[in-house]
């Protein structure tokens, strides 16, 4: 696949040795609850415009590394850098699209679009132009007008997503997005995120669970382990133009990605599943 940007020597996100404790009262409800490690020794470093995948299994700390990024909570040690700078909070220079829609149901996808853009100043007649512009990106001119109740799921994400790039934040961090579509409406959105992330540039953080969705989006996947969550291994995906040939999924390139990224996946479901059995026996 072409590069959506040159990429700078510079990293645009780094992951300097970040680790997350959380503690969770026991059964009884006590204060002293019991401390575990959702992250451990995160090193990963990620450039401008390239879109990087994150798998593992469930638990493994994949959506609380997400959480980290957007600034909405803080590492218990180590630090993450945004363009050199210290990420310490939320802010419109990442946008993020959840599995959840998180649709405004009062708005219509015009209003949804324009949320953002009215956080950030920008006058009604360009708020507007822009929404029209990205949902127009997305397919879905003729449905400005149209409440998230009159959507599809497909097209709730979509709107969801042309939200969250109208703003022109620098980073798209997305937590499993298309996880509760269909197959078909998820392959369909998949192409879309491609051709939108070729088109803008824009750096990519996606979490997903499935293997052949990693390998298909992913210049790089970041395979996790079991918690405490690290990097295991990031596999490079070299698959050339995800756009030219209509069975990409079916190519042998393909299907030789997919094996290894499951093989490094095996043994880590497998203790994930361990732990899971072993904390409920408690």
């Amino acid at each position: 696949m072409p590069e959506a940007t040159t990429q700078s020597t510079t990293p645009k996100i780094v992951f300097e040795d970040v680790r997350k404790h959380f503690t969770v009262k026991d059964r009884t409800g006590a204060r002293q609850g019991t401390r575990f490690t959702a992250l451990d020794g995160i090193d990963l470093e990620i450039a401008d415009g390239e879109f990087v995948v994150l798998v593992g299994p469930s638990g493994c700390g994949k959506s609380t590394l997400l959480e980290l990024l957007g600034g909405l909570t803080r590492p218990t040690g180590g630090r993450i850098l945004l363009d050199g700078e210290p990420v310490t909070g939320p802010g419109l220079d990442r946008g993020v699209v959840f599995q959840q829609y998180a649709l405004l149901p009062w708005r219509t996808a015009q209003g949804n679009v324009e949320f953002g853009l009215e956080a950030t100043g920008v006058p009604r007649r360009q708020r507007t132009a822009r929404a029209r512009e990205f949902l127009d990106l997305v397919g879905l001119t003729g449905f400005e007008d149209r409440h998230p109740h009159e959507l599809s799921g497909g097209m709730r994400q979509r709107v969801a997503i042309a939200r969250s790039f109208a703003y022109d934040p620098g980073v798209l961090l997305m937590d499993e997005p298309f996880a509760a579509l269909d197959a078909q409406t998820r392959e369909s959105l998949q192409d879309e995120l491609l051709r939108i992330w070729q088109r803008t540039g824009k750096t990519v953080v996606f979490i997903t669970h499935g293997i052949d969705e990693a390998v298909y989006l992913g210049q790089r996947v970041a395979v996790m382990t079991s918690r405490p969550g690290r990097i295991k291994q990031i596999v490079p995906v070299a698959l050339g133009s995800r756009t030219a040939t209509d069975d990409l999924r079916s190519s042998p390139e393909f299907a030789l990605h997919r094996h290894e990224i499951w093989s490094l996946l095996h043994d880590e479901v497998a203790k994930a599943q361990q732990l899971e059995k072993e904390e409920a026996s408690v």
